[in-house]
């Protein structure tokens, strides 16, 4: 199969499109064609007048680390090229920005999650691009995650830097798909289109959505593989706790534990609770000490979520259920487990971690209910997952 940015290369009608005209490029590192060569450097060998790059949160260069933490804007040491932080002094594009080009390529690998900013940087550029009257082409790249849906819609009010609008944590669909629906939620005066991919098959096995002849790029620092790409979309609520995500380890948002938890417990418990759940992947009792971020340098006990291997089914595994299934059981182990981490979340202050993660309450209300079982939290989900799949519908194009 060919991703966006390699159709767009083989294609001179296409390339002939941008002829004459300003492009610039919004990427990070997993942005790269089938020979690994890096989109920006592909452009410019293929005649394209690049005058600008973008870099998304990490950074064009995948260089930063955590949250919340800044890139600067500087010149491509090989181009000459400005190349403007949408993660930095800005979130938005600037009008100083906007003016460097005619046309934007859009060429991000995405994990298929609500919460991995890139598709909001999507939305951002979307509404500078109608308001300076400028033209976005994404260059479509897989959802590793495929298609299935999960997990509660944000609700109005709790839009944020990782809520971009009302759709559920795994949204099941592409980032030139999802451009499509931006557009029209939002009611966007611009000129959009979507550079397809050839031969993408997201409900073909064994990869659901990624293919086994493309080689895995961190899109950010933390996303390593395809394992942490399917469990992504429970994993990362991790960061509005105080457990660990495993970041400071070699297998980040893949495990959770901390000093003071029983792993082995903690496993029993969430099998006892809704096994159900529990489909479609396989746990793991680990030991773990992370080099930074969360308990650093202090031996953890937790658990390792596989999505990977023979015990791994697809249309079985639900990630988000399965990382508040182990919150639910932490609770009930320990009930007054400090569990939630105060912290500003994403420039997001007065509100806990875990809720903008989540676009509301409803979750953490539900791990901390003793009563609470887990059909009740399928009763709040799956209306929301059932009209998620019917509005995104008219957007799918594979």
């Amino acid at each position: 199969m060919n991703f966006g940015i390699d159709r767009l290369l083989a294609d001179p009608e296409l390339l002939g499109q941008l002829k004459g005209r300003r492009v610039a490029l919004l990427a990070h590192p997993a942005s790269v064609t089938a020979d690994l060569t890096h989109s920006l450097d592909a452009l410019v060998a293929a005649g394209v007048k690049v005058t600008a790059a973008f870099g998304p949160q990490h950074g064009l260069r995948g260089d930063k680390q955590d949250n919340m933490m800044e890139s600067p804007d500087f010149d491509d040491p090989v181009h000459g090229v400005p190349v403007f932080s949408l993660y930095g002094e800005v979130r938005r594009p600037t009008g100083q920005s906007m003016h460097t080009f005619d046309v934007l390529l859009v060429d991000l690998q995405d994990l298929g999650c609500r919460i991995y900013t890139f598709i909001t940087t999507l939305l951002y550029v979307l509404e500078a691009a109608a308001q300076h009257g400028k033209e976005v082409w994404v260059l479509d790249r897989p959802n590793p995650a495929g298609r299935l849906v999960e997990g509660t819609t944000l609700l109005p009010g709790w839009e944020s830097f990782v809520g971009a609008g009302p759709m559920p944590m795994r949204h099941g669909m592409t980032l030139g798909e999802l451009g499509r629906w931006f557009v029209d939620h939002y009611k966007l005066d611009v000129a959009y289109r979507v550079i397809e991919m050839a031969g993408y098959a997201p409900d073909a096995g064994p990869g659901f959505g990624w293919p086994d002849d493309r080689i895995w790029i961190n899109p950010s620092p933390n996303a390593p593989n395809l394992n942490m790409a399917r469990a992504y979309a429970g994993t990362v609520m991790l960061e509005g706790t105080t457990l660990s995500e495993g970041r400071g380890t070699t297998r980040p948002l893949e495990i959770f534990g901390a000093p003071d938890i029983d792993a082995r417990a903690v496993i029993a418990t969430m099998r006892d609770l809704a096994p159900q759940w529990l489909a479609g992947c396989a746990l793991r009792e680990i030991s773990f000490e992370p080099t930074f971020h969360k308990h650093v340098h202090q031996l953890c006990r937790g658990v390792h979520i596989h999505a990977e291997g023979a015990g791994y089914d697809h249309h079985a595994f639900r990630p988000w259920r399965v990382q508040a299934l182990a919150f639910k059981a932490i609770r009930a182990l320990q009930p007054d487990y400090p569990l939630w981490r105060d912290f500003p979340y994403e420039y997001e202050f007065g509100k806990l971690a875990i809720d903008v993660i989540n676009g509301g309450p409803s979750l953490r209300e539900w791990v901390d209910d003793a009563a609470a079982t887990p059909a009740e939290l399928d009763a709040l989900a799956q209306p929301d997952e059932a009209a998620w799949h019917e509005a995104r519908a008219p957007y799918l194009i594979y």
